[in-house]
C-alpha cells in the first residue's frame, strides 16, 4: 500500500511510535525514524523495520530542539528523497500539581509534545507540497480532548497539539496533503507504566492494584488500549481511503471520551 513512500516518525524506540513504525514498514514504506534507547536496542529496531519493509536508518535528534528537528528532516529527504508520511509520536509528562510543577518541567512538556511538531511540520510541508502529497499524523491524547488533576502541562500541550493539527489540516484542505490527531486513551507504554508505578507506591498497593485503578478511574472497557491497534489506524489514515480524513481528533480510548 505505501510502497516507494517514505515515513517519518519520531518517539519510534517504544510504545505508540514503535508500533506505527512497524505497521507502515509492513506496508512497505521506508522508515526514518528518532526516539532515545541504547545503541544496541536501536540497531535492533533499524534490522526489525528493513526486514519488515524495504529500508529502515535512526536519525538522531533531541527533541526539545527545533534546530536538531529541523535538521532530522532534512536528513530524512537527503537519505530518501522525501518525507511523505510524518508521524509525531515523540512525548512526555510531568504529573504535578500546577504550584508544585516546576517552569523546566512545563517547558521540556510543551517543547516535547507541542512544539516539536510544528517544527517537523515546518521543515516537512515544503517538500509535500511539491510532491502533492502527504501524511502527517499527530499522536495527541484524550488529555487533548478532556483534562485531569495533577496534569496542567500535558493536557496544555495535547490541547495544543489537537489545535495545531486542525489548523494544518485546513491549511492544506485543497491539497493531497492530510493531517489529523490520534488520541488514545490508557495504553501500557513506558510512560504510563511508569505512572502506575509512581501510583502503587503513593497509595502503598501492588502493581496490579494500581493498574485497576488507574483502568476504572477513566476506560469504561477497563482493558488498555493496544498500540498495534493505534498502528492500524495510522495505517488507515495513509491509505487511500483516508483521503478526506482532515483535521479529525480520532479517539481511540476503551468509552473514555463517551461518558
Amino acid at each position: 500500500m505505501l510502497d516507494n513512500r517514505v515515513a517519518l516518525v519520531t518517539g519510534a524506540t517504544s510504545g505508540i511510535g514503535l508500533a506505527i513504525a512497524r505497521a507502515l514498514a509492513k506496508d512497505g514504506a521506508t522508515i526514518a525514524f528518532s526516539g532515545l534507547g541504547e545503541m544496541h536496542r536501536i540497531k535492533a529496531i533499524t534490522s526489525e523495520l528493513t526486514l519488515r519493509g524495504r529500508a529502515a536508518e535512526y536519525l538522531q535528534a533531541d527533541a526539545r530542539d527545533g534546530n536538531q528537528l529541523t535538521t532530522m528532516v532534512e536528513r530524512c529527504e537527503q537519505a530518501f528523497g522525501a518525507v511523505d508520511i510524518l508521524v509525531n509520536a515523540a512525548g512526555i509528562q510531568h504529573v504535578a500539581p500546577i504550584e508544585l510543577l516546576s517552569p523546566p518541567q512545563w517547558n521540556e512538556i510543551l517543547a516535547v509534545n507541542l512544539s516539536a511538531a510544528y517544527y517537523t511540520i515546518r521543515a516537512a510541508l515544503p517538500g509535500m507540497r511539491r510532491r502533492s502529497w502527504g501524511r502527517i499524523i499527530n499522536i495527541a491524547s484524550v488529555h487533548g480532548l478532556v483534562a485531569s488533576v495533577n496534569k496542567c502541562a500535558y493536557v496544555s500541550s495535547k490541547h495544543g497539539l489537537v489545535g495545531l493539527t486542525k489548523a494544518v489540516a485546513l491549511e492544506t484542505a485543497s491539497s493531497g496533503i492530510t493531517c489529523n490527531a490520534i488520541c488514545p486513551g490508557w495504553v501500557l507504554t513506558p510512560l504510563v507504566t511508569g505512572q502506575i508505578e509512581k501510583n502503587a507506591e503513593k497509595k502503598s498497593v501492588d502493581f496490579e492494584t494500581a493498574r485497576d485503578m488507574l483502568l476504572n478511574e477513566k476506560q469504561p472497557s477497563g482493558k488498555f488500549v493496544d498500540a498495534d491497534h493505534i498502528a492500524g489506524l495510522a495505517s488507515f489514515l495513509c491509505s487511500e481511503s483516508g483521503n478526506e480524513v482532515r483535521g479529525a481528533a480520532w479517539t481511540i480510548d476503551g468509552g473514555w471520551t463517551a461518558q
